[in-house]
């Protein structure tokens, strides 16, 4: 960055001030023409009266409810070469009995002085605050459903609902700072072009013919008890990973009103032991084939991708894999071969073209061979880092 531009100066923003709206628009700045980047819509984090959304980055998200938030501004003389966010977040250091700041919102232009005079800022605010840890990037955390992670591999590939993309630069900034790798997640694409393999097949049709699992897709007619019957299942499968939070019932709330308009209740299927739910898998079209940003005038708003994403959403090609647990217990029935078989004959009768099976944490070695299993082929990375903080010699974080 040149410096006739005017010194670098980093201002805070906090919940409510209204250059929030400009810390929102430099990634749109900062993206301009990428084929791959694909963003949230502007409401899901100012707000939107009229769509009726309570935006995260505003006071009255019931994020905040928990969590201490404030947010930081890059600036060239007038013009905004970076931003980054940061939070402690209550009950997730209650919950792993931990002290940990998150830093997230994280986009700068290619200029390490940026990059570290913003993670300068984001460390001191953490240490005033009483963290020992400062880990991300994410969106607010790093937080099992959360969006996070910056991106390590797989920078010329399509971004699916949900992930994050940036520059390859990211990473050499961020360590070069000095953080330290904490996990790295992995994402799976799976070509719907491609037979199942015949192993797969055998072991499904073995456990179907024993009879003791039963397959059922989502009931529409009872969506909002599907739903928490996937929530259910995900809070108890996935509680002893890395980053897991239990769902709250605002998030769920919050899932509702983002995948009812789009999902196709036969990508989406929960499988039964004597009964019992025991298993899900829950796949969704991918809504970003429809938002990514065209780049023409008119053509990028709230209201122009939600209409291109309703006219779109019966043909959308492409499929997402978010929730996929099986209950501590019954991961050796079958469930998850059982599962899968079913849902991939729907998909490509339904004329599906890939499926992402994402994010995987790198240490769940069961997850990760059960997507290789469904003839996944890993494409992308995303890695976390932690700073330690002064005076945190000897307290550990959440593992």
């Amino acid at each position: 960055m040149n410096e006739a531009a005017g010194p670098l100066r980093i201002d805070e923003i906090p919940l409510g001030d209204p250059r929030m709206k400009e810390f929102v628009a430099f990634h749109w700045k900062l993206y301009e023409g990428n084929t791959h980047w694909v963003p949230q819509f502007d409401a899901d984090l100012l707000g939107n009266r009229f769509l009726g959304l309570t935006g995260l980055l505003t006071p009255q998200h019931p994020y905040h409810k928990s969590s201490i938030a404030t947010h930081f501004l890059a600036l060239r003389g007038k013009e905004t070469v970076g931003r980054i966010s940061v939070v402690v977040n209550n009950r997730f250091n209650e919950y792993y009995d931990v002290r940990v700041a998150f830093f997230g919102f994280f986009e700068f232009v290619e200029d390490y002085a940026v990059a570290e005079a913003l993670l300068d800022a984001a460390r001191e605010w953490a240490t005033r605050h009483g963290a020992t840890v400062l880990r991300g990037p994410g969106e607010y955390c790093n937080i099992t459903h959360e969006r996070q992670g910056c991106l390590i591999d797989g920078f010329d590939q399509d971004v699916y609902v949900e992930h994050t993309w940036n520059p390859p630069y990211y990473q050499e900034f961020i360590e070069r700072y000095g953080c330290e790798k904490a996990m790295d997640y992995h994402a799976y694409i799976i070509d719907l072009s491609q037979p199942i393999t015949e192993r797969l097949d055998k072991v499904a049709e073995a456990v179907r013919e024993r009879g003791h699992l039963e397959v059922r897709p989502l009931d529409m007619s009872r969506f909002d008890e599907g739903l928490k019957l996937v929530i259910d299942i995900y809070n108890q499968a996935w509680a002893q990973n890395w980053g897991f939070l239990p769902i709250t019932e605002w998030e769920v709330d919050a899932l509702v009103e983002a995948l009812k308009p789009i999902i196709d209740p036969g990508l989406c299927r929960f499988a039964y032991y004597k009964g019992e739910p025991i298993a899900v898998l829950g796949a969704f079209p991918d809504p970003n084939y429809a938002t990514r940003p065209h780049w023409k005038i008119y053509g990028d708003s709230d209201y122009a991708r939600i209409a291109r994403l309703f006219a779109t959403r019966r043909s959308i090609p492409r499929v997402r894999l978010i929730f996929f647990g099986i209950l501590p217990g019954f991961r050796r029935l079958g469930a998850d071969s059982l599962l899968y078989q079913e849902v991939h004959r729907y998909a490509v009768s339904k004329g599906y073209k890939a499926v992402d099976v994402s994010l995987l944490l790198e240490v769940n070695d069961l997850v990760i061979r059960a997507a290789e299993f469904m003839g996944g082929t890993r494409y992308k990375t995303w890695r976390i880092w932690d700073l330690p903080l002064e005076g945190s010699a000897g307290d550990s974080a959440a593992s």
